[in-house]
């Protein structure tokens, strides 16, 4: 078992800006509100919204009632994505904050159409991760509904490990949720930051934009454990 006895537990995370290479992540404000809502006015049939408990929403007003109560948290704490050309391209979150287990998950992904599958995404998710770890977190969780392959796909991508399904372990918008668990722990980080760093680098992208390396293939051999369920797929 590991000595803990001079650990020491980390600070909650302040209400401030994160700037990376490629995005900026801007705690919630209701200055966010319009350019949000428009980013996510792309997505016409709502499917970014489907495996969220909330949304989509019909009009700003409603969407300002969601970001109203989310903005003022800090548990979950959200933030806007602000992404290279300066437009805004969806929100993400720290929630479940536990500074005396080490422990913090990156939750409520809105990512509209235009940040989907883009270097400003991952940037987005590794800069949470970045902050937790280099601020003396232990652990840095994601969760989803089991049935939500691309979310599943995109943790183990991020270099995350599988940790099992907990079965009904909720209910959202009338439908049953099996909730699967992923998670990297502070050891693996060093080369999980090494892994990314090189993955961000302008030279991994040729004058086109494809990759010459993909993320996947950098953080395969740092899984602890890989996700059964998307193996035969």
């Amino acid at each position: 078992m590991s000595d803990l006895s001079h650990w020491i537990a980390p600070q909650l995370p302040p209400r401030s800006v994160i700037a990376g290479r490629y995005v900026t992540l801007e705690p919630l404000s209701r200055d966010h509100a319009e350019g949000l809502f428009a980013a996510f006015r792309e997505d016409s049939e709502g499917a970014m919204w489907r495996w969220l408990p909330v949304g989509p929403h019909g009009d700003l007003a409603a969407y300002l009632g969601w970001l109203d109560g989310a903005r003022l948290g800090w548990d979950p704490l959200h933030y806007a994505v602000r992404m290279q050309d300066g437009r805004l391209g969806g929100t993400l979150s720290l929630m479940r904050i536990d500074p005396r287990a080490g422990s913090a998950e990156t939750g409520w992904l809105t990512f509209a159409p235009r940040l989907q599958r883009t270097r400003e995404a991952t940037e987005a998710v590794y800069r949470l991760m970045e902050w937790c770890f280099d601020a003396g977190y232990r652990r840095f969780e994601w969760k989803c509904d089991a049935a939500n392959l691309p979310s599943r796909r995109a943790a183990q991508r991020f270099g995350l490990s599988y940790e099992g399904i907990f079965r009904q372990a909720g209910v959202v918008k009338g439908r049953n949720r099996d909730t699967a668990w992923f998670a990297a722990i502070d050891r693996e980080w060093p080369a999980l930051k090494a892994a990314f760093e090189t993955w961000l680098d302008p030279a991994n992208f040729d004058a086109d934009g494809r990759q010459r390396h993909s993320l996947t293939g950098l953080t395969n051999g740092i899984l602890a454990a890989r996700d059964p369920g998307l193996q035969a797929r």
